[in-house]
């Protein structure tokens, strides 16, 4: 099952007792990591995460919040001895940044693959680093520069049912491949497909991650039935809404309003601003809205 781990809260800047925002999905000893802000490698060994597990980074847009931790990063990674290629994927407004940021660490041992994503438009490819069933969906976002959120759907296999394979007499060398998905022909000429030996299909797992925007309907329907949305809230004072919107972010109550039309499982918060020292004084407020939220702390933890 997927582990979920929230590396920061804050943003603009990092604080002493907050990180900033940056999202850790680990499948199967595999990693995704969402943004790479000051100081994510110190937030990674804090919260006792393996960076070397990373094999794909998703990067938003090229706000520092964002982006500043990559030299860094790759750095430390580096002195884990990896050699094998690390995917990052950035909007094309971000892609020149992201590689003048990379520059300053030299010469890697291992190569870096830098790939645009369209800034304006939706786009999808297959995690296939982290697992041949995992989608990863994109959505533009409305900030001060381009920006854009992102989905993890991670596909999953019908449960086998050995049950069924006995009563077929099917021989046990052939329940893997089955299960895999693929159809066997049997010594005795018996043919089986994967439906045979499996009950039915369960529900992909999903994780939709959005941050520095305005609250636009879109976000509603690209976080549909989420079982994990995580969504920024800047402040919980709504006296702040205007002031907010004028920068392209949004409040809290704002996330859960949006988790609420999503019919999202649960609600994680994130990216409060450096000037709200105390999140959790909003929790009952933000309960009425959507009763699954919860106002995230550093290193927030989930398996799904």
């Amino acid at each position: 099952m997927p582990e979920i781990c929230l590396l920061g809260t804050g943003g603009m800047l990092p604080l002493k007792n907050r990180f900033l925002t940056s999202l850790y999905a680990e499948y199967n000893g595999k990693a995704i990591l969402i943004d790479c802000g000051e100081c994510t490698q110190v937030a990674l060994a804090q919260h006792g995460l393996k960076m070397s597990h990373i094999e794909t980074i998703l990067i938003t847009h090229s706000h520092a919040d964002h982006i500043t931790g990559l030299p860094g990063l790759l750095l430390s990674i580096g002195n884990c001895s990896r050699t094998a290629p690390l995917d990052i994927y950035v909007p094309a407004s971000a892609e020149k940044m992201v590689k003048n940021l990379i520059s300053v660490c030299g010469v890697l041992q291992y190569e870096v693959n830098i790939n645009t994503l369209p800034d304006r438009s939706p786009t999808a490819f297959t995690a296939e680093k982290i697992a041949p069933m995992l989608m990863v969906s994109t959505i533009p976002l409305e900030h001060s520069v381009n920006c854009i959120g992102y989905r993890l759907t991670l596909s999953r296999k019908p449960v086998f049912a050995p049950e069924k394979a006995k009563q077929l007499d099917i021989p046990v060398k052939y329940w893997k491949t089955l299960h895999s998905g693929t159809t066997v022909t049997l010594d005795d000429g018996r043919t089986f497909s994967p439906t045979d030996v499996t009950r039915e299909n369960r529900p992909p797992i999903t994780v939709t991650y959005t941050t520095d925007t305005l609250p636009i309907p879109a976000i509603a329907d690209f976080a549909r039935n989420s079982d994990l949305f995580i969504c920024e809230g800047m402040y919980g004072d709504t006296a702040k809404k205007q002031a907010m919107n004028e920068k392209g972010h949004m409040l809290m109550q704002d996330a859960c309003n949006l988790a609420l039309q999503a019919n999202a499982k649960k609600l994680w918060l994130t990216h409060y601003s450096p000037a709200e020292t105390e999140p959790p004084l909003y929790e009952q407020e933000l309960k009425e809205i959507f009763p699954e939220v919860t106002v995230s702390n550093d290193g927030e933890k989930i398996t799904l």
